[in-house]
């Protein structure tokens, strides 16, 4: 006999847990709120962070396409517009354009993604190639990593204009913003995940669902901890040039 599914309160408890394994946890994020980080650790963090702003669309577009649900369309495409702004509204990326000229990186340098590390950029493909493969549901519920969003947001604003004054405070519009967009984003994904994953294997799907989408997280600051923290950026054996590809796949 097949055990009985965890209630609503039971997985939504089990999906919060989850939180024990958000990156804010990582020795590089704890560096960036404790005040430890160099100047060269927060540019290579936000010039890095850019791409994985610049797939989100590409993400949510994917659970778009593949959602035949006609009010979650419409909600959903919120996300979107949050993110690549609308006519006379700044969106996302442009709000992470000026936060990376806050750390002193030009618009050009990030735009040319020349700064993205290969473990990065994998991470992310991986994430946008799951939102493209999978069904919408599952699809929609792996963005729950912005249930412990709202946190790191508020660590970022709490502690960087501390610790770093160097900082322009025009670059904090960013995580400003996300703090109301996140919350209303996870009622939603909640919805979506409540009542899509009745049985309990469906909701333990959902929970290693879950955590691919914090493995991604925290393999972008593992690829980004070798770079800037142990020097070791992919060729460091062979070659300080960044030769390695920027964005066009083999």
């Amino acid at each position: 006999m097949s055990q009985a599914a965890m209630s609503p309160v039971e997985f939504e408890q089990a999906l919060r847990a989850k939180g024990a394994y958000y990156h804010i946890h990582h020795p590089f994020h704890r560096a960036m709120y404790e005040g430890r980080a160099s100047r060269e650790q927060i540019q290579g963090w936000v010039a890095n962070r850019f791409y994985y702003q610049l797939c989100i669309p590409l993400k949510d577009a994917a659970i778009l396409a593949n959602c035949a649900d006609r009010d979650t369309r419409r909600e959903w495409l919120q996300r979107i517009l949050d993110h690549d702004g609308a006519t006379g509204e700044e969106g996302g990326i442009e709000a992470w354009l000026r936060l990376a000229e806050a750390v002193g990186l030009t618009r050009e340098q990030v735009l040319s993604q020349e700064l993205v590390l290969p473990g990065v950029r994998f991470a992310v493909d991986a994430y946008v190639n799951f939102a493209r493969r999978a069904c919408w549901q599952e699809a929609a519920s792996s963005s729950l990593t912005e249930l412990f969003a709202p946190q790191i947001h508020q660590s970022r604003l709490d502690a960087w204009p501390q610790h770093y004054p160097w900082i322009d405070a025009a670059g904090y519009d960013y995580f400003r913003r996300r703090l109301g967009q996140a919350r209303r984003d996870v009622e939603h994904g909640l919805r979506i995940t409540l009542a899509h994953y009745r049985t309990l294997e469906a909701q333990q799907r959902m929970l290693e669902i879950l955590q691919f989408k914090l493995d991604v997280l925290w393999s972008m600051l593992d690829a980004m901890s070798m770079a800037y923290e142990l020097q070791r950026p992919p060729y460091h054996t062979v070659t300080a040039a960044r030769v390695w590809h920027r964005g066009v796949a083999p």
